[in-house]
């Protein structure tokens, strides 16, 4: 069942909405090689240290990126979220524009309390951001929408990183 949005799109949009709704996993060759890289992640925001969960991130997306065989993206983590009247910025997605190479921006504090994101909504959200990268690159995607399939794809990253909890 397509989202509410989808009957505004025109009909080469809703071609391109149907083939992402189609993909619903993403399986990585060797996602017990990644595991640690996630471990180290969490580890890095439970230090509060911009820089590291920066490192952190980076790392993982690399693996990522290098087991599905695509380009690598740029991951940078800033401090607190945006906030605005219709709530905060967790994560952003900009594409490959000339000259500049494919860039992730996540922000690990939260807007107003400045607490760091919790480790399981701070991984949805790279996972989120780098999927719309993966539309582009992988699935060659002309444009990378909000489908079911999106979130199923996110949902099937992060159980191979993490495995599967009732918390997920």
């Amino acid at each position: 069942m397509p989202f509410a949005y989808y009957e505004r799109l025109a009909p080469a949009q809703k071609r391109v909405y149907r083939a992402s709704d189609a993909v619903a996993e993403l399986p990585l060759p060797a996602p017990e090689r990644l595991r640690p890289a996630a471990a180290a992640l969490e580890a890095a925001l439970a230090s509060g240290e911009r820089q590291a969960v920066e490192g952190a991130a980076q790392r993982l997306a690399n693996g990522i990126c290098d087991q599905l065989g695509v380009r690598r993206v740029a991951v940078t983590v800033l401090a607190s979220r945006p906030h605005y009247r219709w709530g905060e910025l967790h994560g952003l997605y900009e594409p490959a524009r000339r000259p500049r190479h494919p860039r992730i921006t996540l922000w690990m504090r939260t807007a107003k309390r400045r607490q760091v994101v919790a480790f399981r909504t701070f991984l949805r959200t790279l996972l989120h951001e780098l999927l719309h990268h993966l539309d582009y690159v992988l699935l060659r995607l002309p444009e990378s929408f909000h489908t079911e399939g999106f979130y199923r794809r996110e949902s099937s990253l992060f159980r191979q990183l993490v495995g599967s909890t009732s918390r997920e």
